[in-house]
């Protein structure tokens, strides 16, 4: 039987840099010394794209606030 599986994988770096971009840098050549040295992860497993973005702690991880904040504005608003 032939089938596909759809994966991904998922994480959260924290790391103390001078900038958002050296932040992303650092992510990325380690990443692609990853799959430099696992093959597989092309070959085997069809890994095709590494994508991510640098932000600042609060900004975006903190789902439930930006939630309430934007209640919060809806309701200033009424």
């Amino acid at each position: 039987m032939e089938v596909k599986v759809h994966w991904i994988i998922d994480g959260i770096a924290e790391m103390d840099v001078e900038t958002l971009e050296e932040a992303e840098q650092k992510v990325d050549e380690v990443l692609r010394a990853v799959i430099a040295d696992n093959k597989e992860l092309v070959e085997l497993l069809g890994a095709r794209a590494i994508q991510g973005k640098a932000y600042l702690p609060g900004s975006e991880d903190d789902i439930e606030s930006s939630e309430d904040d934007i209640e919060s504005k809806e309701s200033k608003e009424d």
